[in-house]
């Protein structure tokens, strides 16, 4: 309405776990344990890829790449989550809140894009095996890494800058436990159609494009593999793989929950479960698939932290 009195936001209220009250607590101590464990395992996958020089190949530098995302993803969501289950007072300042939103969608888009290269990094060790040290160079893996960061970047850039340029009035309460798009685009005053269809075009076409990619990476893989003759040697090529496609099946099973859900009515606690999925429970599985599904990794980190452990005990 032309000439009408907004009074513009300063700060949101976030409320995502109001509707739990007595589970707060048990919620916190939860919450932390598997923080810890998720910022434990990427360390120890990050420490154990440096020192093990053997593992100073593609697959692994990806799987570094990986870690630090995981980490800075979690850091930007889960301690101010934690904090507020401790406190009455669950205020976030306007430019805190844009700041969270440009960090996690930079990088929980750098993760897909990143899971995405790791895809054709298999793709062509297992398809093309005598120009993979051509293909995946030293420079050439570096500009993947670099370019994932770059369109994580971009990513948080265009959805942030979208939905900041709108204007808040009225009600600051978010019903959820962090900046998310749908609940600060509630908030929003006037005509928001289509600043909700772009960033929602935006978001789904970026997912199920890595999506439609991988899968494309591993049509290829699976018909280079059945095309091997003695089945030890399919065995160990999908050996290789397992890992990484049992991330992929998490993270975007797990997403497509969020993006392609049917619209309607939700409720706050659905809502709030459902944001646990994403943004602790994948990052807490992540390390764990990764550590017990690669054989190689999983033998490396014995050799590596677990040999000294019992040498200093000794």
């Amino acid at each position: 309405m032309q000439g009408a009195n907004f009074t513009k936001v300063t700060e949101f209220i976030l409320i995502g776990f109001s509707t739990f009250p007595h589970l707060q607590l048990m919620f916190f101590l939860l919450f932390l344990l598997m923080y810890l464990f998720t910022l434990l395992g990427n360390l120890l996958i990050m420490a154990t890829v440096w020192k093990e020089h053997s593992l100073h190949t593609p697959m692994y530098l990806f799987l570094c790449a990986l870690s630090i995302s995981e980490v800075l993803y979690t850091f930007a969501i889960i301690p101010r989550m934690l904090a507020d289950l401790l406190s009455t007072h669950r205020s976030i300042p306007f430019k805190a809140c844009a700041s969270q939103m440009f960090f996690s969608f930079t990088f929980g888009f750098t993760h897909s894009f990143l899971l995405t290269v790791m895809g054709y990094d298999r793709y062509v060790a297992i398809c093309h095996p005598l120009r993979y040290n051509v293909l995946m160079s030293l420079r050439g893996c570096t500009c993947l890494v670099a370019w994932s960061w770059a369109g994580g970047s971009v990513m948080g850039l265009v959805v942030t800058t979208a939905i900041f340029q709108l204007t808040f009035c009225g009600s600051n309460v978010i019903h959820h436990f962090f900046c998310h798009v749908p609940p600060l685009m509630k908030l929003a005053c006037g005509n928001i159609s289509t600043v909700a269809m772009g960033v929602g075009l935006v978001c789904i076409t970026a997912l199920l494009g890595c999506c439609l990619l991988i899968l494309l990476s591993y049509a290829f893989i699976v018909a280079a593999v059945l095309r091997i003759p003695s089945a030890e040697g399919r065995h160990k090529a999908f050996s290789t793989c397992a890992s990484h496609l049992t991330v992929v099946v998490v993270h975007y099973g797990f997403a497509s929950v969020i993006y392609l859900k049917p619209k309607g009515p939700q409720s706050l606690e659905g809502d709030t479960l459902m944001g646990i999925t994403y943004t602790v429970l994948t990052p807490f599985l992540s390390p764990i698939i990764f550590s017990l599904r690669n054989k190689e990794l999983k033998e490396a980190m014995k050799k590596t932290f677990l040999s000294k452990l019992f040498l200093h005990s000794s």
